[in-house]
């Protein structure tokens, strides 16, 4: 595997101004051999003149957050990194390449969550070039193969998970977020650690179930908070009617026997727990 190798490149405002003194020298030798007719002088002068340009090939500049790989003949050289106008080897190769932070979002993909479930699923990475060598010459297209094996990972990573909790301590892909964004991201990183991209951050930005079954599951999503709530509901009121039964004998209030304790539990229960407002009933008689 090819790693990358930092190279100082000299400041190239020394060569530029050299090679403009050159130039405009051999311009004025050029031009002052042409009016004294001294042929040796417009020969030299005139083979001075691709050298020079071949000379200035030397020269590039490197942006803020920009690296140049070097190459001589096909042959790794280094990496540039140093910003400015610089000057190398004129036979060197100078590729680009940006090693500032990019996203990329993936598209949604259709999976089946580890119970089967069809859902759809999209993800953005946030991702840079981390080894300017290796994404240069281990991969063909380090962007596009960023692009496809991010959309590999996530698909991969639904089928792991289930969309939703069935069980106590189970992870999900909806109630874990920030695990899954864990899980998702050393994912990725270790299908792009090959090309030299470094993932900095990895995030779920699509969850859903699929079209054709999203009614069924939202049905029965709404029926497990229907009886989450129910059963709070009944042990709440369970609890108020063991404190009014407690509060009654405690205070000598009333003194009821088990069948009347029975028939206030069951009118309190029916109160504290039905679904609309009951109708109160006074009784005028005894008890």
């Amino acid at each position: 595997m090819i790693e990358e190798r930092v190279r100082k490149a000299p400041s190239g405002l020394l060569a530029l101004l050299v090679l403009l003194v050159l130039f405009a020298l051999d311009v004025y030798l050029l031009i002052r051999g042409s009016i004294d007719g001294t042929l040796w002088l417009i020969l030299v002068t005139s083979l001075l003149v691709p050298i020079i340009l071949i000379l200035s090939a030397g020269l590039f500049t490197v942006a803020p957050n920009e690296a140049r790989v070097l190459q001589l003949f096909g042959s790794y050289v280094g990496t540039v990194r140093d910003t400015g106008l610089r000057y190398t080897n004129p036979l060197y190769s100078k590729r680009r390449i940006s090693v500032r932070v990019r996203n990329f979002e993936t598209e949604r993909s259709k999976v089946n969550d580890t119970d089967g479930n069809p859902i759809e699923m999209a993800a953005v990475v946030v991702w840079k070039v981390a080894d300017t060598a290796e994404a240069s010459f281990e991969v063909d297209d380090y962007v596009n193969f960023v692009h496809v094996q991010s959309e590999s990972a996530v698909r991969n990573l639904a089928t792991r998970y289930p969309y939703d909790t069935q069980q106590e301590g189970q992870i999900s892909l909806r109630g874990d977020t920030e695990e899954i964004a864990d899980q998702l991201k050393t994912e990725i990183q270790g299908r792009l650690g090959k090309a030299g991209v470094e993932v900095l951050e990895a995030r779920i930005t699509h969850l859903a179930y699929a079209p054709e079954i999203a009614s069924a599951m939202l049905q029965r999503q709404q029926a497990g908070a229907i009886i989450a709530a129910r059963s709070q509901i009944v042990e709440g009121a369970v609890s108020m009617v063991e404190m009014a039964l407690e509060g009654l004998s405690t205070r000598g209030i009333v003194e009821l026997d088990e069948e009347r304790k029975a028939n206030m539990v069951s009118n309190l229960l029916v109160v504290l727990c039905g679904d609309k407002a009951t109708q109160p009933v006074l009784n005028t008689d005894t008890l």
